[in-house]
Formats: C-alpha cells, structure tokens, sequence
C-alpha cells in the first residue's frame, strides 16, 4: 500500500493542480489564437502580448491583448482564464483590449484597451474573479493607444500612453471622479537612438530600413520619485526591451536612466523582454512582467514572461533576467531580487540524441532541443501515439520538465476555451524498460508551454513524451527540456574573455573569448558599474558576441561565465570598458 501511495504519489494527475514551487518562463496560460485573419495567412497561431499584472483583493489578475479574458492567480503559478469581451458591437475592431490599461482605485479594478476613438468605456469590477464588470465611463475622451494609468499618494491620477515611431510618450492628468482628462496633455520622452544603441530598430539593432518604436508606457513611484517605462525598438526582436525615465513630478521632467534598457533578454530560448508592468506581489517583491516574442507565423507571434525585479540601494530599477527560461524559484515571503532565484536544475538535453514516432516535413526532430522556440519538431500527424524521445547523454537528476508546443496546421481564429492537451511522460533507465513519470491522460485544460515540477527528483536517462490528444492541428514541440542536475563536472572557467568597444561608435560591442571544451553555454553579464552588472545575455554554441544595445555616452563592466549540464563555472574577473 505504501510503494501504491507513493506511485499515486509521484504520478502527476492532470485533473489535479500542482503546487509548485518554481516556475519556468514563458508563462503557462492558455494563449488564444490571433483573431485577425490577415495575420495568420501564414498558419493559424497563438498570440498575444503588452502585459499587465495587477494584484488587487489577495490575487494577480493578468490582461494581455486580444485574449477575449483574462487571468487570476492566487500565486503567479496557477492561472485561471475568465472569459469576458469588453468591446461593443459598434466598435468594428479585431482588437479586443488591445494593450490594455488595468489599475486599481480604492475597492475597484479598472480596464480598458487601446483605442484612437474617443468612445471606449472604462470598465469597472469588484468581483473580478467571476464576469462581473459594468462601465465606469460610457465613452473615455482622451483616446490613447497603449494606454497605463497610475494613481498617486496625493490621490491624483495620471494617463501615460504612445505607441509610434514618429510620436512622443505622452501624460495627462486625468479626473479620479470623471475619470476624463483634465489639462493638457504633455510630450515627455521621445527615443534617441543616436545615443542608446538598444533602441535602434531591427534584429541586430542596425536601423535596417525602419525608425525604431516607442510604445507601452508603464509608471511606478519609488522613494518619491516616478519611474516612467517603455518599450522599443521593435515588438518582432529578439532585443524588445523596456527602458525606463526618472522624475521627481508625475508629468516630468524626466531623465534617462543610466543602466538601460533595465529589462532586457535578447538570449536563451525564448527572447524579449519588452513592453509589460512592473508590480509587487504580496510580500511587496518587484515584478516586471513583459513581452517575449517568436515572430515566424507573423511578426505579433509572442508570449508573456515575468522576472524578479526591483530598485537597488541607489534606487536604480533593474529587471534579473538571467537564466530568464529557466526554472526559478517562487517567492514565500520577502526576498532580495538582486539575488539570483534560479534554481540551479540545469538543461539536461541540450542537441542531444533525438528519435521520433514520425517527422512532417522539414521539422526535424532535433528542432525540439535546439534551444530556440522559433524552430520546432513536428509529427506527421496530431493522433494519439506520436512520441518523441530525447536521450540525456548520461544518467542524471531530473527535476523538472517544460513542454512547448509549436503550432502546425491549426484552424483557430480567437479563443477557444474547450480546447485541452493530453499525453504521457515516460522515463528510463536504459532507453528499453520504460516506466510512466507524469500522466496528463485525463487532463482538460490548454497548456501550450506546460511545466512540470516533479514532487520528487528521479534519476533517469531517456525522457519520452507520448501524445494522447493534442489541443489543436499536428503534434509539434519548440522545446522539450528537461531540468536538474547532470553527474559531470561544471564547466572550467572561461579564458581570454575580450570586449572590442567601436571607436567611432561606442554603441557597438564585439566580445569574444576561449570557449571551453565541456561548455555548450554562456552568460555575459554587464552594467554600469561593478557591482551592478544587472544586464545578461545567454549564448548558445558560440565565443563571440556582437553587441549593439550600449550607451554612446556610458562605461561599462562586463564578466562572463560558462554553462553546462553539469552546473554553472566560475565566472570571470568584472572587465572595465570605456
């Protein structure tokens, strides 16, 4: 009976709710599909982005653009979706609170989308866990695209909106009683990228053939002082990142940061790190919640990452986005963010021995531990019984396992919320005698990036995940990884580490170093003084970088460390550059 319980124990049932300690990014919520059907020509898709979290009566409520909802959690691990279309019938938009504005006044949590009209209602909620909203403003006058509002200690509230590549981030007072603007609406931060390097637009941040954006306006206030955020160059990249203005006045004048953009995550599987909110949970720890992008099917293809942040000794704001998808400890009370939460559970099956039930196409099974989300195994159909198994390379410690499906071949518009996932995850010893290790055979809900925390760490070799029933289209995967502790050594220090800064253009960096030999990763870390290298960015298979995200005007340090699947090697003495 006890060997029964155990097993009973250790089977993860997908009709029960795991309480997990960790998470592991991107966020596991059920992402509807794109309702805009001149955006998925190239294949229906998941997406959405431009989040908030706002904890308001003991629980985190999440909205997110064009999700047809939005989400509560008791903990920032189980999310719950409460369906709710808050547009009328006479605004003919596919964008269904987009980028939305949530913010709390008194008892009440309020909402509303973007919007260039001038007819959208603020909505008002109570009882926001059940469907129960009612207007608090029929048609809100200011019309702003990307819309924050924040609430001062004075109990005067503010609008900060903007999203263009020719336009300011503006600010307006806004009547807490009317809740219409009142006084003029002011111009406050515009980009310049002839300065910081990161907010120049492209992938490689060479302001290819477009202006950069500035969009996603967000404030909080600190130690009397107002931090205004934002989000540039570009939503498609993977250098997405928010930056941040500081003011002694809610409606300026503000002043550049010195460490920018202060949320940042241009490596590693999934990338971006910009235009979101930065909150407080429970025990008052900052959050920056964010956008992280995929971009194949279409350039809006993303999803929603959060990261400890807050504001150091010098009240600088920072964002701790290192092993930024990997998993991370949960908080339980107050906690320092400078300090890293990273569990230490390493990728155990990095480019290691993939085989598959069938493969579609070009989707190659070794797609799915490839470490890039952009790319993904698929099988030849979506049935029951597809697998697919990946050989860890050694005997090890399992911890912790995250699916990602890929979409192929869905037919979704919009949100669906009778969808669901099933399969099985197996583990041996020997790749022959397989024994079950999570069960979702019964599971009925729509997990897209789901992530597993096992109650018990087993020691294994082969992982195979089985497919039962797949929510929508053919059975693919973007990444299967498993996390936990490898047997081996961790990997030797890196040597010869180098950062070439440009002369002629000191927003430029080429850093290179002496890869070594048991190491398949790094993070360079940098930042505006020694002791503040709050900047990170992981590489996979490489001893070079380049680097176009710095300030013209800024020095830097800079330290590397090497990654395997054994641990983290020592990380290098911090470099000055100027």
């Amino acid at each position: 009976m006890k060997s029964f319980l155990l097993s009973l124990f250790i089977i993860i049932s997908g009709q029960l709710q795991a309480q997990y300690n960790t998470y592991c990014n991107p966020v596991n919520i059920d992402y509807g599909f794109t309702p805009i059907p001149h955006f998925s020509e190239a294949g229906r898709h998941r997406a959405t982005a431009d989040p908030v979290i706002t904890l308001f009566k003991g629980n985190y409520y999440l909205f997110s653009t064009n999700q047809w909802g939005y989400w509560w959690s008791p903990d920032m691990s189980q999310w719950h979706f409460v369906p709710r279309k808050f547009l009328k019938p006479w605004h003919h938009v596919y964008d269904e609170l987009c980028a939305p504005a949530v913010f709390v006044l008194g008892d009440t949590l309020l909402v509303i989308g973007s919007t260039y009209e001038k007819n959208f209602p603020i909505w008002m909620s109570t009882d926001p866990q059940q469907d129960n909203w009612k207007e608090a403003v029929d048609s809100f006058r200011a019309g702003a695209w990307d819309p924050a509002f924040f609430a001062d200690d004075d109990k005067r509230l503010y609008l900060y909106h903007g999203s263009s590549n020719t336009y300011p981030i503006y600010g307006q007072e806004i009547d807490r009683h009317t809740l219409q603007p009142i006084g003029k609406r002011h111009d406050l931060i515009k980009l310049q990228d002839d300065k910081h390097g990161w907010e120049r637009f492209g992938e490689y941040n060479d302001n290819n053939f477009m202006s950069p954006f500035m969009e996603g306006a967000w404030v909080n206030k600190h130690n009397g002082k107002y931090y205004l955020q934002y989000g540039a160059p570009g939503t498609e990249f993977s250098g997405y990142a928010d930056g941040v203005y500081v003011s002694d006045k809610p409606l300026g004048p503000f002043t550049y940061q010195e460490h920018n953009p202060f949320s940042y995550k241009p490596g590693g599987f999934a990338r971006g790190a910009g235009h979101g909110a930065t909150y407080q949970d429970k025990y008052n720890n900052w959050w920056h919640v964010s956008t992280m992008v995929i971009n194949v099917k279409n350039n809006f293809e993303r999803r929603i990452g959060i990261w400890p942040a807050g504001f150091d000794k010098d009240d600088i704001l920072y964002c701790n986005t290192a092993f930024g998808d990997y998993p991370h400890y949960l908080p339980k009370g107050p906690e320092d963010h400078l300090q890293s939460r990273f569990t230490g559970w390493m990728l155990l099956n990095y480019q290691q021995p993939v085989t598959v039930s069938s493969t579609y196409g070009g989707f190659h099974a070794n797609y799915a531990v490839d470490e890039n989300i952009k790319t993904y195994w698929c099988a030849g159909s979506g049935k029951s019984g597809e697998w697919i198994q990946t050989d860890l390379g050694a005997p090890s410690t399992v911890h912790a396992i995250q699916i990602n499906y890929a979409d192929q071949d869905a037919d979704i518009l919009g949100k669906p919320t009778d969808i669901y996932h099933q399969y099985k995850l197996w583990q041996s010893t020997d790749g022959k005698n397989w024994k079950i290790l999570v069960d979702k055979s019964n599971n009925k809900t729509d997990v897209p990036h789901d992530y597993i925390e096992l109650p018990s760490p087993v020691k294994t070799r082969f992982i195979k995940l089985e497919n039962a029933h797949m929510a929508n289209g053919k059975f693919a995967i973007s990444g299967l990884r498993v996390f936990g502790k490898g047997k081996g050594k961790a990997p030797d220090q890196v040597e010869h580490f180098i950062v070439f800064r440009q002369e002629s253009d000191k927003r430029n960096a080429w850093m290179k170093w002496e890869a070594p030999a048991n190491a398949y990763a790094y993070n360079i870390y940098y930042g505006i003084a020694p002791d503040k290298l709050y900047s990170s960015i992981m590489v996979y298979d490489a001893n070079e970088y380049y680097l176009k995200a710095l300030d013209k005007n800024t020095t830097y340090y800079f330290a590397i460390e090497a990654i395997n699947e054994n641990g983290i090697g020592e990380r290098t003495a911090v470099m000055k550059v100027q």
